[in-house]
């Protein structure tokens, strides 16, 4: 009796003094680039900062885009609540996840900015049957209360306009999520960011900065988008022929340098390319891109103007098979073919990865007779992310207590850590965690807890979301390395035996007409695990039958060939 007293007494006294912290964690973003989703959390009440995806590696065939896995934020609804997500700006890998995920949480408020939202509310179009999404506008100096969190934002440069980062106000002290961004003192289309705005946020106090992490490891300052439009100009004034660049669909600075470059060297602008004609269109109707009355023209126009007053915008820049640029060097696009002369710009950074696909572009190209010019030769692209002085100028306004790179490989947060050490955070108050490592953040102190939430990847593939799992991938990997070998044995049910020989049938492995020993012994090695299998038994278990086929002959055709394909026994009785 006197144990369960001051075990009631222990309770009341937590309830009148709850630990006062808030928990912090990715569910994607940290040691990887895209899907970004970063989770607040006070008392089971939560705000979500973006939902990105993230593009697959060369070793994920068939897969299409991978997202971040939800499952805390699904279990437990009855404690746990989404109360929001605020968008930093519009680039897949902050709200390509969005439209897979926003029913399975509730389908909480959405807050973005206005072309942040009009390209969320595009791309959730293309899913069919699914619930509307509440999306809020907001302005780039705004602020939401939700509860016990007070969200304001503050205007960013980036590559995609309407970019902002965040301050959350919590009851603990205040969070700053920067989201991707860079200092430009000469943006085009765009303000500059505010500095006294952000001066001010870090004179209120910023416990915790949570900073893009991207080019950390790149020196001095990124380049002003002033640099580049006059970069680009050069090649406008240069070119003899058609002038057709490359880069990201929702890279809108960019596109309203070629369009204002197009426009003073009396060039007809052809805008080629799903996601990039869907982004023109938004941007102009919000007034963000400033476009003279007949400057865009129909592809089937083209033939209509002189080689040297055409420019063709379009997408493809890191080698998709299916993009614009990909169908012209294939040769397989109506309107569009290769012309000696031809300027091809690449106005994009390479995606790790997509170098040797990008290579193949290029050399084609000038195989065809083109001009290529790529940011290797010239200024002609800077990201959207901030270099090491930035990230300095930025820890230097907001002057935080607590630091967390976010955004990026750990390579980069490693350096974003250095930097903010270097600036005078003790070493102490800065954590690198990993997607799914809960931070504890309290008045005074941070802790990098044991306790981890679900992050392994969630594949979408087609229609399917999270149905393929490792175990469909790995299969993937066998199949497209060592191919598909598939055995079918027909065996009598009156008396066990096998009826006439097995068939084979092999697909990336080997070429049967000129394999034919390999077959022959396979096939006596499938009749001997049969027989062998009745006699010790009596009788046929087809499961365990299949699974011993599969195992055997997987070590048989090894022991062969040093390759290892998908087996695949079909035992069939009749």
């Amino acid at each position: 009796m006197q144990n369960k007293i001051e075990e009631e007494k222990k309770i009341t006294k937590s309830a009148r003094h709850p630990e006062n912290f808030v928990r912090v964690f990715a569910l994607g973003g940290l040691g990887e680039i895209g899907r970004n989703m970063y989770v607040i959390e006070y008392k089971n009440r939560i705000i979500i900062v973006d939902a990105g995806l993230r593009f697959p590696e060369e070793d994920m065939p068939g897969v299409d885009y991978i997202i971040p896995n939800i499952k805390y934020l699904t279990e437990n609804k009855d404690r746990k609540k989404v109360l929001a997500i605020f968008v930093t700006h519009a680039h897949f890998d902050h709200i390509g996840a969005i439209s897979y995920i926003a029913d399975k949480i509730g389908n909480p408020p959405i807050y973005a900015t206005p072309l942040t939202k009009a390209l969320i509310l595009k791309r959730h179009e293309e899913f069919r049957g699914a619930t509307p999404l509440n999306v809020i506008e907001l302005k780039k100096n705004d602020s939401v209360k939700i509860e016990m969190f007070n969200i304001e934002t503050f205007h960013q440069n980036h590559s995609v306009f309407g970019s902002v980062g965040f301050v959350i106000k919590t009851p603990v002290g205040n969070i700053v999520n920067t989201g991707d961004f860079k200092f430009d003192m000469n943006p085009i289309g765009d303000e500059p960011a505010d500095l006294s705005r952000i001066a001010q946020i870090g004179q209120n106090g910023v416990l915790l900065l949570m900073q893009d992490s991207t080019r950390a490891e790149s020196p001095g300052f990124s380049l002003s988008e002033t640099t580049i439009q006059t970069n680009l100009e050069e090649i406008f004034r240069i070119a003899k022929g058609r002038i057709i660049v490359s880069t990201f669909g929702s890279l809108l600075t960019r596109i309203q340098q070629i369009i204002t470059l197009s426009e003073k060297y009396d060039r007809k602008v052809l805008i080629e390319g799903r996601s990039m004609i869907s982004a023109v269109e938004i941007a102009y109707k919000l007034g963000y891109l400033k476009i003279q009355k007949d400057t865009l023209i129909k592809k089937d126009r083209l033939m209509h103007y002189p080689k040297e007053k055409i420019t063709i915008l379009c997408t493809g820049a890191q080698g998709e098979p299916d993009a614009v640029l990909m169908r012209i060097v294939n040769k397989d696009h109506k309107y569009i073919k290769i012309e000696p002369g031809d300027a091809f710009v690449f106005s994009s950074s390479v995606i790790p990865g997509n170098e040797r696909a990008v290579q193949a572009l290029k050399d084609a190209l000038v195989r065809d007779g083109a001009i290529v010019f790529h940011n290797q030769m010239m200024d002609i692209h800077s990201g959207g992310h901030a270099h090491k002085e930035d990230l300095r100028m930025m820890l230097a306004l907001l002057k935080p207590k607590f630091f967390m790179p976010i955004h990026g490989n750990f390579t980069m947060l490693a350096a974003n850590r250095d930097l903010a050490i270097s600036m005078g955070i003790k070493p102490e108050n800065t954590i690198i965690a990993e997607n799914g490592q809960v931070l504890k953040l309290y008045k005074d102190k941070i802790i990098l807890t044991q306790e981890r939430v679900p992050t392994n990847f969630v594949f979408v593939d087609g229609l399917g979301i999270g149905d393929v799992g490792n175990i469909v991938l790995r299969d993937r990997q066998t199949m497209s390395k060592d191919g598909m070998f598939v055995v079918i044995t027909v065996i009598d049910a009156k008396n066990g035996q096998i009826k006439d020989e097995p068939d084979i049938i092999s697909r990336g492995f080997v070429y049967l007409k000129e394999s034919q020993k390999l077959l022959d012994d396979t096939r006596a090695r499938i009749r001997n695990l049969v027989h062998s299998h009745i006699r010790e038994n009596g009788t046929i278990n087809y499961t365990y039958l299949k699974n011993l086929l599969r195992d055997e002959l997987g070590k048989f055709l090894f022991k062969r060939t040093h390759r290892r394909p998908l087996v695949l026994p079909v035992v069939i009785e009749v």
